[in-house]
């Protein structure tokens, strides 16, 4: 292979890279922020949950609570890994072999309680007939999205950390996420990272795109005075009051 070609090769890798990498990440990055504004001032009486808890609630009893608590947990092990460096894990005591062991574990916990709750979630919605036909293009959108980027995560991970030799992805992933945020994008570090890490990783930011036109905005207005606020006194309502005074008889 001659040199011109090597040159437009390496010409086509980088710009390959730059699109997946630095383009896409922005470009949905902006339309989070974006449209979430237009949500907001447009459809402020959908910014709901759209809760279908009156048509079934048996699989949601379950599926919700494993469902979110799952995904809290992922989340919090995401911002661990993603935006904390290796470097202050390490200050703190905790070295590369003690953050591997409590990640792999804590986050398959995390992974199967997300798994298992977004099924039921996804199987009420098809089996139930009144939740099936209630079921709008959003949600047709989101469920599939946000089932891909879960289960590309869990793949990635049982693939390469738990049946695998073990990747490091604060080396790579990570290093391109903070170069994100800090306007200093770093496509080659994510380049070179597992096929599964980078499906994951650009499944996530379309789900991110596509977040403001879902019902996920309702995360965003989560009940937090609720924990503050003052306690509702119940009483007991007792037998009614006379509506009218007994009348004295007239004496003759």
């Amino acid at each position: 292979m001659n040199t011109a070609s090597s040159f437009l090769l390496a010409v086509s890798a980088d710009g390959t890279d730059l699109l997946l990498w630095v383009a896409v990440p922005y470009v949905c990055l902006a339309v989070f922020v974006v449209g979430h504004v237009w949500r907001y001032r447009q459809d402020q009486f959908g910014w709901t949950s759209r809760t279908s808890q009156l048509l079934e609630h048996r699989w949601l009893r379950w599926g919700s609570p494993l469902f979110h608590l799952g995904t809290f947990m992922v989340i919090a092990g995401h911002v661990v890994g993603l935006a904390v460096p290796a470097s202050w894990t390490g200050a703190l005591g905790v070295d590369e072999h003690m953050y591997h062991t409590g990640s792999v574990w804590a986050g398959s916990v995390a992974g199967v309680a997300m798994v298992a709750g977004l099924g039921m979630l996804c199987a009420r919605r098809l089996l139930t007939r009144q939740i099936r036909l209630g079921t709008d293009r959003s949600d047709k959108v989101l469920f599939p999205l946000l089932s891909l980027t879960v289960l590309l995560g869990i793949t990635a991970t049982a693939a390469h950390n738990v049946f695998g030799g073990g990747y490091d992805y604060r080396g790579t992933v990570s290093v391109w996420f903070r170069g994100l945020f800090s306007l200093g994008p770093r496509p080659e570090a994510i380049a070179d990272a597992p096929l599964l890490f980078q499906l994951h990783a650009l499944s996530a930011c379309l789900l991110f795109a596509a977040w403001p036109f879902t019902r996920l905005v309702h995360v965003w207005s989560a009940p937090i005075g609720y924990l503050v606020r003052p306690c509702l006194v119940y009483r007991r309502r007792g037998a009614p009051a006379p509506t009218s005074r007994t009348r004295p008889r007239a004496r003759f």
